[in-house]
């Protein structure tokens, strides 16, 4: 799966790497999505106006389009920053109330302090 770098041309980014870069910057609390809310290391529940996407990878694999994943990096109004990984497509296992939720939360692109 790949990543394709906007303005750029042939140059990919795996999930996995942009996990693991994800991780060096210590951005790796995964929000978990409840029937409370999103939640993350903190224990905490989010709603989605508690909540703002600053950054979307999308990978989409060409050789099986059911393959296909979203990385949201998401910024909680207390600071935490964390992500959410989900797969759409065939694999997709969330329900209406998911896709509501998570068309909900503002998104404020931050493409110059996220950039790998």
């Amino acid at each position: 799966m790949a990543y394709f770098k906007p303005g750029q041309k042939k140059e990919m980014t795996t999930l996995t790497s942009i996990l693991e870069k994800l991780r060096v910057r210590k951005i790796d609390n995964e929000f978990q999505n409840t029937p409370n809310g999103f939640t993350a290391a903190n224990n905490k529940f989010y709603q989605p106006h508690d909540l703002r996407i600053i950054r979307t990878y999308r990978f989409e694999e060409e050789s099986n389009p059911d393959d296909n994943a979203i990385i949201y990096v998401i910024e909680a109004n207390d600071g935490l920053i964390g992500y959410r990984l989900d797969a759409y497509g065939v694999y997709s296992d969330h329900d209406a109330a998911y896709d509501d939720f998570i068309r909900q939360i503002p998104v404020h692109e931050k493409e110059e302090d996220m950039h790998f």
